[in-house]
């Protein structure tokens, strides 16, 4: 069967977002085709770096990569990156070139141009400098998008953990979690790991926020009192969901299957169990778009750019997810082995 055909944007320059593409790219079949969006030179300054490498045929859009040798090619948008940054230096002008390689991107999958889009790593302090009024990848997608609420997710083997808060201080969490929100994020929830995981009605594990699920609230009433109807709302309207769960228990059932999914309160509550599980194969998804989008689970790693060490088993992984993802589920199984 045809493969999908998915944009890869570059990531920040000054990162090792163009080592770990091409060392993607270099892989032999990473069960796509892939629009690799971004700056030749910043492609051409790491081919010393990467065994076998060499640079991608340049194509004018997605529409030219029927006519490449395996199905790679490179959409060179350096218009936006005239001179390449210094390795591991925060720098404007990066910032805003890998900001507009992602609105490209994006605007592609709007269009149905491309099936998906996979990210490498961003330097949110670059996108700062460019004076980008988004912090990150999640955010710019889902402006582009027109999406009302999006969620991040990872997904780690058999476990899929999506968060109901994001990147915010660990004091005010408590205060961000309202019963609403919450049982409309566990509404989106189910539907997409539906829509994309081929679930019919998947069963959601909700972690509590309070140790212990807050111990008939000896450790704190959030859980009885935001969190346990939001759930009783969510299953009102038809999501099988259960919880507030303790979280040392709810994520590892998830792991084992337990559930097909965990719906976790906080950033550390669940990333550590996901790198515990896939230190450098989790992957980052963003749900609630209208299209498939992956990304690595780890930044732009300035310490170590330029020195030809950055791996790319998060890259690899997430192009395969995003493969299958957009591959109806009745025909996931006729699609070969990527790895």
């Amino acid at each position: 069967m045809s493969r999908p055909t998915l944009a890869l944007t570059l990531g920040d320059a000054a990162g090792i977002g163009p080592e770990i593409v091409l060392r993607a790219i270099t892989a032999p079949d990473p069960g796509a085709q892939l629009l690799v969006i971004g700056c030749a030179d910043a492609l051409r300054r790491e081919l010393a770096q990467v065994d076998g490498a060499r640079l991608p045929p340049l194509v004018e859009g997605p529409e030219g990569l029927g006519e490449v040798p395996g199905g790679v090619g490179l959409w060179d948008r350096s218009a936006a990156l005239e001179t390449l940054p210094a390795y591991g230096v925060i720098d404007a002008a990066s910032g805003a070139a890998c900001h507009a390689w992602v609105c490209q991107a994006a605007s592609l999958a709007r269009e149905g141009r491309v099936a998906g889009v996979v990210t490498a790593p961003i330097h949110k302090g670059a996108w700062h400098a460019a004076g980008s009024a988004h912090p990150g990848h999640t955010e710019v997608l889902c402006a582009e998008a027109g999406s009302e609420r999006v969620l991040m997710t990872f997904v780690a083997g058999a476990l899929r953990v999506a968060l109901a808060t994001i990147h915010v201080p660990l004091r005010t969490v408590a205060d961000r979690l309202e019963t609403d929100r919450l049982a409309a994020d566990l509404v989106l929830f189910s539907a997409e790991i539906a829509r994309w995981f081929g679930c019919a009605r998947p069963r959601i594990g909700v972690c509590g926020l309070n140790p212990h699920a807050g111990e008939d609230g000896l450790f704190g009433h959030e859980d009885a009192e935001i969190i346990a109807p939001a759930v009783a709302a969510a299953r009102a309207a038809g999501v099988d969901a259960e919880g507030p769960l303790p979280a040392d228990a709810c994520i590892p059932a998830g792991a084992r299957g337990r559930y097909d999914a965990v719906f976790a309160m906080y950033h550390d509550q669940a990333l550590p169990a996901v790198k515990a599980l896939a230190p450098r194969e989790s992957v980052n998804v963003t749900l609630g778009l209208p299209f498939v989008r992956t990304s690595v689970d780890h930044g732009t790693a300035f310490d170590i750019a330029g020195r030809g060490i950055a791996t790319a088993e998060s890259l690899h992984a997430a192009v395969a997810l995003a493969a299958e993802m957009v591959t109806p589920p009745s025909k996931r199984a006729e699609r070969p082995p990527t790895r």
